[in-house]
């Protein structure tokens, strides 16, 4: 799917330093690599930049779905942190498995290399 970068990408996924690597009808993937600025005390990616990376991953598998000219907002996500994250990228697979007119129910998983590191779903409000 042939979308320009600045409809893909928002300024704060750019901030994060998330990478859109693939875009498909109601799916999207998109990679984050591990930068000091998002490591957390422990010296581990920070769990709030994981969850922002499904967040933006499931955004963009949403606008996929309904169109990029309309808007989509996270009305609730839920997400299981399963390993940590030390170094490297791990990158964000998010699906579309219900859209209806008002809600999209999306499915995300996020991977580092064959190993999950988290997993989560949620809700939006189609716009």
């Amino acid at each position: 799917m042939d979308i320009p970068a600045d409809v893909a990408q928002s300024a704060f996924s750019q901030l994060l330093g998330c990478k859109v690597v693939r875009l498909d009808e109601g799916a999207a993937e998109v990679a984050l690599a591990l930068t000091p600025p998002l490591r957390n005390r422990g010296g581990v990616l920070h769990g709030g930049a994981l969850f922002s990376l499904v967040d933006i991953a499931m955004g963009l598998a949403c606008s996929t779905s309904h169109g990029f000219d309309k808007q989509s907002v996270t009305l609730e996500c839920k997400i299981n942190y399963l390993r940590a994250v030390a170094d490297g990228e791990v990158s964000c697979v998010a699906k579309v498995i219900h859209a209806g007119r008002r809600t999209l129910v999306v499915e995300a998983e996020v991977m580092q290399g064959s190993k999950m590191v988290a997993k989560a779903q949620g809700t939006f409000a189609a716009l």
